[in-house]
């Protein structure tokens, strides 16, 4: 078990390793959705990031860790898009070789970002199984370092630096409301809080058909889905066995949302915020709407993971 002291170094010290490669997103408000919500909201907004997410701050930190004969063999993931996006920027900031397992079924802009970024596509089947099976292979033929997208703690501390601006930037938050899909987000959202964000509360927020963080945090034990049928294709994957633990004892709870509320969470966001949002940042917004009593007349830090949205196919 770490301690304090050395979880609230090791947060500040990703946070200043990443920053010449990273944005300092904005925080964005709206005095409509605040109406709504009987709350105030701050948008910490991850869709202005390189690479369109969040996930660039955990690629970079866990790639500028590691020694220099691993660089040189590369690195391999496996993502439906985003944190593919990430980690081919990220590599290609520190000019390292990045291959990226993607599902056949992966959104084609996202591809097309992949390429772009230089990274080098290698398609999987759509399960995560397919996923993981071929990273490994690419892992044994080329000495790649493998990179999980969500379950690695420099990762994980990389994502935390959303957190950290976020905090900075608005003091005196009640709840800090992300988005749960691996993990990784909502991992380091309850580190810098819990070890930053003095008495700010992290609420994770996930789509009713994959709730299988919701799950896991009842039985104790990481749940699995047996569906993936949600608009919400960046939050399709289930927690893993390093980011668990974090959540599970520092989490305030996690709520499930229909599609149909995360539809129009992201429709709101685009109406009144102006703003380009993928349905996997939606969430955050749909669970607050949701629960409005729970909310109520607080300060609520909103994180919108990323814009990476596919304009030909919005539900909108």
């Amino acid at each position: 078990m770490k301690k304090t002291a050395d979880i609230h170094r090791e947060l500040l010290e990703s946070h200043e390793r990443i920053k010449p490669f990273i944005h300092h997103t904005p925080i964005y408000t709206s005095t409509q959705i605040d109406l709504l919500c009987d709350g105030k909201l701050f948008f910490k907004c991850e869709n202005f990031q390189r690479a369109g997410a969040y996930k660039m701050r955990g690629a970079l930190n866990a790639m500028m860790l590691l020694e220099d004969d691993k660089k040189s063999k590369g690195v391999v993931t496996h993502s439906s898009g985003n944190f593919a996006q990430a980690l081919a920027l990220a590599a290609k900031s520190l000019e390292i070789k990045a291959y990226i397992v993607m599902p056949e079924n992966a959104p084609i802009v996202k591809k097309q970002a992949v390429k772009t970024y230089g990274g080098i596509i290698i398609e999987s089947g759509p399960d995560i199984s397919d996923r993981e099976k071929t990273a490994e292979k690419i892992q044994q033929k080329t000495g790649a370092t493998f990179i999980h997208p969500s379950n690695d703690y420099n990762v994980i501390l990389g994502q935390a630096t959303t957190s950290i601006e976020l905090l900075e930037q608005v003091p005196n938050l009640d709840y800090i409301v992300g988005p749960v899909g691996g993990g990784g987000l909502i991992a380091g959202a309850c580190l810098a809080a819990g070890h930053l964000g003095y008495n700010c509360k992290v609420i994770g927020v996930e789509p009713e058909n994959v709730d299988d963080a919701y799950r896991s945090l009842l039985s104790g034990k990481i749940e699995y889905n047996t569906s993936t049928n949600t608009i919400a294709d960046g939050l399709k994957t289930h927690l893993g066995d390093l980011n668990f633990p974090i959540i599970k004892k520092n989490i305030e709870r996690i709520i499930t949302v229909t599609e149909a509320e995360i539809i129009e969470a992201m429709k709101l966001i685009w109406e009144r915020m102006k703003l380009v949002v993928e349905p996997s940042s939606a969430v955050a917004l749909a669970g607050v709407l949701q629960q409005k009593d729970l909310f109520q007349n607080r300060k609520i830090g909103i994180l919108i993971s990323g814009g990476n949205v596919d304009l030909k196919n919005l539900p909108f």
